[in-house]
């Protein structure tokens, strides 16, 4: 789990010619306000469906129930029927739909905020599972992962005979294939998932051949990410093993945290650190930046207005569900942080906001 929810080479800018969605949006609105200030890139695809969708365009098979298998939390189990099911992480949630099972999900949690899925039940109170009212939707199968809690919710569910499938999180994006694997072949539809995994692995190619092509060049942006939550006082900078480096790295950036060798996921934020990192782009989520009062609010914290991002208010912002996905909607996710990279390293525009149009709900992990 990130932060407070769950558990928890350089140099400048580069114009790569990626800003597609997000550049059309910032003209738009340097015409409403400042330049400087955030735009939405989402806008323009509003109604469209996620990328779960419309990138896995596969041979949907029949379900093979019963299905068996071992889950992450090594418990044996048996699956019978879909009829009913219970999605406790957004990236779960993406791959049940991409699977073709969209229209047997009853109830959801917070994370899962793929429009589909908007008048699904949601089962958790924040991040925490309601044992009751997962149980009040009579579901015959619930799909959980590793940082699905508390354990005591997940317990009485299973003790009166719901199965529980819990999967590994993936922390990167090379994990994203085995994770749709593993709940594909849990829900009886190994090839199908197969299938869907190849299909998200090739988008994620895709995406990452047009920004470096994995090859790291002098003009790659380095990009801090950092997770905050104003009202809690948390003040975190993502590093190694933080799944935002992965993600910022696929999308044609260098992890700041990682670069100035950070030796845990997530670090209390220190001017010395900023000075050091001096990151060309502030990455955060639309949640964070709201927490500490937007771009301005995020400047007032000691050491961010000394750095090459803050002197140009260069702050690139996804949705929570986006970033921290590491689900089918990746290769959507990856687009729009490498067109905000772009964006926001462009003299004209500063910042960017990326991610879903109107979503305020803190989805992150």
């Amino acid at each position: 789990m990130i932060g407070d929810s769950r558990g928890h080479q350089r140099r400048g800018g580069r114009g790569r010619g990626l800003a597609l969605l997000v550049t059309g949006a910032a003209i738009l609105a340097a015409g409403c306000g400042s330049a400087r200030d955030s735009t939405d890139a989402a806008s323009q695809a509003s109604g469209e469906s996620t990328v779960a969708i419309r990138e896995a365009r596969v041979q949907r098979d029949e379900p093979q129930l019963p299905a068996e298998s071992v889950g992450a939390d090594g418990r044996s189990v048996t699956v019978e029927d879909l009829d009913r099911i219970v999605a406790l992480s957004g990236n779960i949630s993406e791959v049940i739909w991409a699977l073709g099972l969209g229209d047997n999900v009853v109830g959801r949690d917070i994370s899962t905020t793929i429009e589909e899925a908007e008048d699904v039940t949601l089962v958790t109170r924040a991040h925490d599972v309601s044992a009751e009212a997962v149980l009040s939707l009579n579901p015959t199968v619930v799909v959980a992962d590793t940082d699905t809690g508390p354990p005591e919710a997940l317990e009485q569910i299973r003790n009166v005979g719901v199965p529980v499938v819990v999967v590994e999180v993936p922390t990167e994006v090379a994990g994203i294939a085995e994770r749709i694997v593993a709940v594909g072949d849990a829900l009886g539809m190994a090839d199908t998932a197969r299938e869907v995994a190849a299909s998200t692995t090739a988008a994620i190619d895709r995406v990452v051949a047009g920004t470096s092509g994995g090859e790291r060049s002098e003009q790659d942006p380095v990009v801090a990410f950092l997770y905050m939550r104003g009202q809690a006082g948390v003040y975190l900078m993502g590093g190694d093993g933080s799944g935002a480096d992965s993600m910022i790295e696929a999308a044609g950036g260098v992890d700041a945290g990682s670069a100035i060798g950070l030796d845990q996921a997530f670090t209390p934020i220190t001017s010395e650190a900023l000075v050091e990192a001096a990151p060309d782009i502030i990455l955060m989520t639309t949640t964070g930046l709201e927490s500490v009062g937007g771009i301005d609010g995020l400047l007032g914290i000691p050491g961010i207005a000394q750095t090459p991002a803050g002197m140009e208010r260069r702050v690139v912002t996804i949705e929570d569900g986006l970033l921290y996905g590491f689900g089918t909607r990746t290769p959507e996710a990856l687009e729009r942080l490498a067109e905000g990279f772009a964006t926001a390293g462009s003299a004209s525009t500063g910042s960017a906001t990326v991610g879903s149009p109107g979503d305020a709900t803190d989805g992150g992990r």
